[in-house]
């Protein structure tokens, strides 16, 4: 971060902006272009930022109304979570879908607030794609969270369904909640390895040695195995 800019607790939404300016560089925006981000700053950077912000929910606000994805970004990691409603919670996912943004929304603010499961129900049947994917996304976490909040049944039987023919974002999110249930649900855990292989969604995923595949029958099977392995150890 340039001395000129660096930052502190009574810092405005201009210094804050500018420098984000200063940390601006085009060859991460590249990058992150490629995966639908709007974001020229290394993370590490935004995180930096933040922490010289410390906690302040009222300069969040006005950092999110700046519509800019990067500053919101800074805006999450400065809010406080059990001061939003489910109304603020419902607004800020549906004004910025940038897809860096809502997740950083998602683990920071929206699993940590009182509302994660009313915001979960409200969100995974929206039509809009980039809504419905933040309510599978929550749903995937809640499975190995409070899987006695869901019908999993019901679940697989949607995702059998539709995820085949979803729309990119929402039919990763769908593959999570997939994979989730087939590692934490022994009792479904067939069942879900049978959807994966018969929708074979992701199976020509291309994975870099040492990383797990996102096929939903690999990855469960990894995971478990791992898990198990760990166990006998």
């Amino acid at each position: 971060m340039n001395p000129q800019t660096e930052l502190t607790p009574e810092s405005t939404v201009a210094e804050v902006q500018a420098a984000l300016a200063d940390a601006a560089d085009e060859k991460i925006l590249a990058v992150n272009l490629k995966h639908g981000n709007n974001i020229a700053v290394n993370l590490g950077i935004v995180r930096a930022i933040a922490k010289s912000l410390k906690s302040n929910h009222e300069l969040a606000g006005v950092l999110w109304a700046s519509q800019d994805p990067t500053t919101r970004l800074v805006a999450i990691l400065i809010c406080k979570p059990r001061l939003f409603t489910l109304e603020d919670l419902d607004r800020w996912l549906r004004e910025e879908t940038t897809p860096k943004v809502q997740d950083w929304l998602l683990s920071y603010v929206v699993k940590k607030s009182k509302h994660l499961e009313q915001a979960r129900q409200s969100w995974i049947a929206d039509p809009t794609p980039e809504v419905a994917s933040a309510g599978w996304e929550l749903t995937a976490y809640q499975v190995a969270k409070a899987p006695d909040v869901l019908d999993l049944p019901t679940l697989l039987d949607a995702i059998e369904a539709q995820m085949k023919h979803a729309p990119e974002r929402l039919q990763w999110a769908m593959n999570n909640t997939l994979a989730a249930i087939g590692i934490e649900c022994e009792p479904l855990r067939e069942r879900a390895v049978r959807i994966g292989h018969e929708l074979g969604v992701l199976a020509d995923y291309p994975t870099s040695p040492g990383c797990t595949s996102p096929f939903a029958p690999v990855w469960i099977e990894e995971i478990v195995a791992r898990r198990a392995a760990q166990q006998a150890g």
